[in-house]
């Protein structure tokens, strides 16, 4: 791709609809208006246009066009929008006849937001949330998202990067400039490590979030769990409230993991029907239980169900704190389990006890989400955050240690916070720097 091309694509869903809106941008766009409106409307107000072919001057719609000169576009390039009518045969026309204007071609995914992102419109973590909010399903993802689009991870990376640079320029300016007069000769002082500490300590509490905003990204596992005929696909069928799993008498008919996406007071959560618990020589079988014992062990929660007369299933040493849930109550008179009492009761024959057990489900993923205030969104922050955070540490056990490698860890972590928002350069570095040297030095 080069900067010099005109991109174009639908911005709207592909099949039938009332409107189709089609997004062009780049330095041709202008010229690409008046080539099938005829005139230039005013600049960010909708008009009124027949839309033609260049090539044979055939009508191909009647249309709102909008003209958005740069550089204050989304693309921070000069736009045009197309609202045509939303038929296929209408969309698919205007495409073709752009595809065969000179210096146009058809965007590829995330083209619109690379160019904003280096025309400096947004910045990369801005841009993840553009697509955060597009593939946002619940509330609390669209508050995330929306957060973070507003720039709420961006400011808090920059006053971090910020801090980590002054260390930076210090450190280098002991170094380099110890012998000009109006360089502080203090060197790496206590000052700049305790500097360096807060930092540090600051962006370790940050990596310490459970990792609550990838969980709201991909949503709050629930595993069902239990022994064979214990209802598990039957509860999931009712808190799905559709029928999603087979339920069968007999034992061992779920043989892989079944997933079920629901929203539960604006939160994500993925519930997986799962295998049975038990010994067995039946090889598919036993590959299904394999597998349900590795989804128990990846879960946040687990709802580990009992039948009349059972007991416990056996999850493994890596459950923690699962939800006790005896299924089946309607059928509970005469039978004793051997958890506690106090444990959650459900018939999902009779709908007894379903909602408490949908309460204590989104109370844990209330718990384990947050409401979409989570810093850290991504596993690449994650990775920045962490290559950071061992640089920084690095430098404070290195205390007393030779400057050259201090302004060196200090480099890496700065270029390590940079790869958040996607601000990596020395240009940075070099501004502080001679930001405190008198005019003429």
């Amino acid at each position: 791709m080069t900067e010099t091309e005109t991109l174009f694509a639908p911005a709207s869903g592909f099949g039938r609809a009332a409107v189709a809106v089609v997004r062009i941008s780049g330095p041709a766009a202008r010229d690409v208006l008046i080539a099938l409106g005829g005139t230039l409307p005013a600049p960010r107000r909708l008009a009124l246009r027949r839309l033609r072919n260049p090539a044979d001057g055939t009508e191909i719609d009647r249309a709102l066009v909008v003209w958005l000169p740069g550089p204050d576009t989304y693309s921070g390039e000069d736009m045009a929008e197309l609202h045509l009518h939303g038929g296929p045969a209408v969309r698919m026309g205007v495409l073709t006849v752009l595809s065969h204007m000179p210096g146009c071609r058809a965007a590829g995914p995330g083209a619109f937001t690379r160019r904003a992102v280096l025309n400096g419109r947004m910045d990369l973590a801005e841009a993840e949330a553009v697509a955060d909010l597009i593939d946002a399903e619940t509330e609390g993802q669209r508050r995330q998202a929306l957060r973070q689009l507003d720039g709420a991870l961006s400011r808090q990376v920059a006053a971090w990067r910020a801090e980590a640079i002054d260390c930076l320029a210090a450190a280098e300016a002991a170094l380099d400039f110890a012998d000009e007069g109006d360089v502080d000769d203090v060197g790496l002082d206590t000052a700049l490590f305790a500097r360096a500490a807060r930092l540090r300590d600051q962006i370790a509490a940050a990596l310490r979030d459970g990792r609550r905003g990838e969980r709201l990204r991909d949503g709050f596992t629930v595993v069902l769990a239990g022994a064979p005929n214990a209802g598990k696909s039957t509860l999931l069928n009712a808190l799905s409230r559709r029928d999603v799993a087979i339920v069968s008498e007999i034992p061992g008919t779920t043989r892989d993991a079944i997933e079920v996406r629901l929203d539960l007071g604006g939160l994500p959560v993925l519930l997986v029907d799962t295998a049975g618990l038990r010994d067995t020589q039946e090889p598919v079988e036993a590959e299904g239980i394999l597998r349900s014992r590795a989804r128990i062990d990846t879960a946040d929660l687990v709802l580990a169900l009992l039948p009349p007369g059972g007991a416990a299933p056996d999850l493994g040493d890596g459950v923690d704190q699962p939800l006790i849930v005896h299924t089946k109550a309607d059928l509970l008179a005469g039978h004793t389990n051997t958890e506690p009492g106090n444990a959650l009761r459900v018939s999902a024959r009779t709908g007894q006890g379903l909602d408490a057990l949908v309460d204590a489900i989104q109370t844990r993923a209330e718990s384990g989400l947050g409401q979409g205030d989570a810093l850290i969104t991504r596993a690449r922050h994650r990775a920045a955050f962490s290559a950071c955070l061992g640089h920084l540490d690095r430098l404070l056990e290195a205390d007393g240690g030779p400057p050259e490698l201090a302004a060196e860890d200090l480099r890496l972590a700065v270029r390590a916070l940079g790869e958040v928002a996607g601000h990596v350069g020395v240009e940075d570095v070099l501004d502080r720097l001679f930001a405190g040297f008198c005019i003429g030095k």
